[in-house]
């Protein structure tokens, strides 16, 4: 009687252990998240799988309330309440889903969650992926290795969980011994700023001239592109196109850069290009963040305003000849994007991101992990670009 008492709370316990080991922010540690189908499998009810999935998320997601505070300059109750309302898809879809009978059916249920999981709507929040641990376990298996890792993370839901744990470890071993960071696309570099959260709201000519010299400081005649953080110019505007023009003429570089770009009912967020020759809107983000930007419920009252989704929309972009996958923020912690993007096979991936926000949290490093797994899995070279707060605030 004790042991069926304490079973589930230890469940619960190392559910929430593994969430934060998983996801801590470092990439090797990202094997760690492919336990949690063992402990959902071993759940002795529904009940206990959904506080097993609880656990998980909540633990993998710990930043958002801190998060959530330092965006609003609020409290951390807002934050906390998001929180658990951002873990209800994850729990229902794992709570559903979960079955009392061992061999195919319960791995096929599994893999029925993790495919919702991944993909809208329920995808539309679907963060803390264990499949994301592909890029770890099998570098440069692309396709290949995310049917490999679907195939482990069903054989974690069985009798064999063992077995599978033990081959998880081989490969994670070998994958630490033999390591190496995502290759830089030659011709390419990446500028993180400093500049927190005044950068995309000061909207001063004196700052987009701070932004040309960083970019022009960057140029040692070596990169012909250069990538600037998500949110980096602003509103995008002729007067910010004509300034920045101006400023590259006689000079061999593009530059990519985020910005806001206006439309009827809100807004854009979006990677711009350009050159002395040209300047052109090059994505605009498929998944903006949920409620602070895409706030879908404003068509409903009639009002305007937030971020618009383009949800599969422009998943590859093409620029001098290099196609490339972007990802802006958010799209780096869900699955669906980078995904649509590798069915293109583009020739890099262009991540950037504004994180600012994330001061005090794992958030950027999550971030980070996950576009380097991806970059790693598919063998796709890989540039980025973060504001975060600025030093001493």
């Amino acid at each position: 009687m004790n042991r069926d008492r304490i079973r589930p709370a230890v469940l619960i316990v190392l559910a929430i252990a593994i969430g934060a080991v998983g996801w801590s922010g470092t990439v090797q540690a990202l094997p760690v998240a492919m336990l949690f189908p063992v402990l959902w499998g071993m759940a002795p009810s529904r009940g206990v799988a959904a506080l097993v999935a609880l656990g998980y998320f909540l633990a993998a997601s710990r930043g958002l309330p801190q998060g959530v505070a330092n965006f609003y300059a609020a409290d951390l109750w807002p934050g906390l309440l998001l929180w658990l309302v951002a873990s209800a898809s994850f729990v229902m879809v794992h709570a559903a889903l979960w079955t009392p009978r061992l061999g195919l059916a319960r791995a096929a249920q599994y893999l029925a969650a993790t495919v919702l999981m991944a993909l809208p709507p329920f995808g539309i929040i679907g963060w803390a992926q264990p499949i994301t641990a592909a890029g770890v376990l099998f570098p440069g298996w692309g396709w290949w290795g995310l049917a490999a890792i679907a195939a482990g993370l069903a054989m974690m839901t069985s009798r064999y969980w063992p077995a599978a744990v033990l081959v998880m470890l081989s490969l994670w071993l070998w994958s630490a011994a033999v390591w190496t960071e995502p290759r830089l696309p030659e011709g390419w570099r990446g500028v993180d700023l400093e500049l927190g959260k005044t950068l995309g709201r000061d909207q001063s000519l004196e700052r987009q001239r701070v932004l040309i010299a960083t970019v022009l400081a960057s140029d040692d005649g070596k990169p012909r592109s250069v990538v600037l953080p998500e949110s980096a110019l602003g509103f995008w505007t002729p007067t910010v196109e004509r300034l920045w023009r101006n400023a590259l003429r006689d000079r061999e570089l593009t530059v990519i850069a985020g910005a806001a770009v206006l439309a009827g009912d809100g807004y854009d967020n979006a990677l711009v290009a350009i050159s002395a020759q040209n300047a052109e809107i090059l994505y605009r983000e498929r998944m903006p963040v949920p409620g602070s930007m895409w706030q879908p419920w404003r068509m409903l009252t009639g009002e305007s305003g937030g971020a618009r989704a383009h949800f599969f929309g422009n998943p590859a972009v093409e620029i001098d000849g290099t196609r490339i996958a972007p990802l802006i923020c958010y799209e780096q912690l869900i699955v669906w994007p980078v995904l649509q993007s590798m069915l293109h096979s583009p020739d890099i991936i262009v991540a950037v991101g504004n994180g600012w926000w994330t001061t005090g949290t794992s958030i950027v490093a999550i971030q980070h992990l996950s576009t380097v797994a991806w970059s790693k899995m598919f063998d796709v070279p890989l540039v980025g670009a973060v504001n975060i707060q600025a030093k001493g605030e």
